[in-house]
């Protein structure tokens, strides 16, 4: 249920602050919805929450339109294209691009897509928001976090993880896996977004990076109830920087098994199993683990993430980008740990 009274206020400094918007700009808040085929084959929990968010994105709309009047506000919606990643189509490509200010307040990610490039490219401001909730937005959510105190965190731990070179990850639950960065440049993810072209999620606050391509090579442990509707531990094995199988999972471990289908070594299945990205997340308010747009902001937190990076630096493009969170790491840059189970060991920090 959308209490349109407690996110009135987060929902106007999402666009003051966060975004930045200045008089006479155009705002597009964007969503997707359900195709008939998804009414078909979904059940009726997953059908309720992608509408709820699409219902979400209307009502953003509409405190848009009210409380900042000197903006011209638009809302369009777009048919689901049933994964985080994929291309949602040139229509979308075309508003987005039309706009200063995008919100984008989707079930599927629109982050790493051509369409959100390209809107940056043109100069629009993009704050990227898949799978958000209502009470994210509440008073005490991880959307009412101090922004530039959390700015100040995260770009202290970017700047030393664009400095490493070589990264190990390990964790009480099992994962044990290394890789290259060497010349790969981290970005912060902060939340403020009020540079021409500029783009992130909201709610923000990761150190993110795109690996080597083809240095991946250990366990990524995935543990119940820190991915949506995993039951049951599962288990990426990398070699050689791609996913060469996994283990257990359930039915989460089933469709990415589908998903992979390592039985064939062609497009788009190889570019899929690609360890994609390296984050860690910096935001206090942020809490549950099985919302991987807010998981991934925790504070302490390691996630890892298959498929694309091509838009974060990297060289692999991909129809997909699945992140997959660790709580209580142990993250080791050049043979010195920075976070010791979820801790920071840096100063200031």
């Amino acid at each position: 249920m959308i209490i349109r009274e407690k996110i009135i206020d987060s929902v106007v400094n999402m666009f003051k602050v966060n975004l930045g918007v200045r008089a006479d700009e155009k705002i597009l808040v964007v969503t997707d919805v359900p195709t008939p085929e998804e009414w078909r084959l979904k059940d009726s929990n997953k059908l309720a929450d992608a509408v709820e968010r699409a219902l979400l994105a209307k009502v953003v709309s509409e405190i848009a339109a009210e409380r900042l009047p000197e903006c011209k506000v638009e809302f369009f919606a777009y048919p689901s294209v049933g994964r985080h990643g994929a291309y949602p189509g040139k229509d979308v490509e075309e508003k987005m691009k039309a706009a200063n200010v995008v919100a984008a307040i989707t079930t599927y990610s629109l982050t790493h897509t051509d369409a959100r490039v390209n809107a940056c490219k043109a100069g629009a401001r993009v704050a990227s928001m898949p799978m958000i909730l209502p009470e994210m937005f509440y008073p005490g959510g991880p959307m009412a976090a101090d922004y530039r105190e959390m700015e100040r965190v995260t770009r202290r731990i970017a700047d030393l993880m664009t400095e490493a070179r070589e990264v190990r990850v390990t964790s009480p639950g099992g994962t044990d896996i290394n890789f290259g960065k060497e010349g790969r440049k981290a970005m912060a993810d902060v939340g403020i977004l009020t540079e021409r072209g500029s783009f992130g999620n909201l709610p923000a606050g990761e150190a993110f990076c795109a690996p080597v391509e083809g240095t991946a090579n250990g366990k990524l442990v995935v543990e119940p109830n820190w991915y949506p509707d995993l039951k049951e531990e599962m288990t990426l094995v990398f070699k050689d920087g791609y996913v060469v199988e996994v283990r257990g999972g359930g039915a989460v471990g089933d469709y990415l098994r589908s998903l992979l289908d390592f039985s064939k070594n062609v497009e788009p299945f190889i570019s899929r199993r690609n360890l994609a990205e390296l984050g860690i997340g910096t935001n206090p308010y942020a809490k549950r683990p099985d919302n991987v747009l807010e998981a991934e902001k925790i504070r302490g937190t390691v996630h890892l993430a298959i498929g694309d990076n091509s838009h974060i630096g990297g060289k692999a493009s991909a129809d997909i980008h699945l992140d997959f969170v660790i709580p209580r790491p142990t993250a080791i840059f050049d043979g010195k740990v920075i976070m010791q189970e979820g801790r920071f060991l840096i100063p200031d920090l």
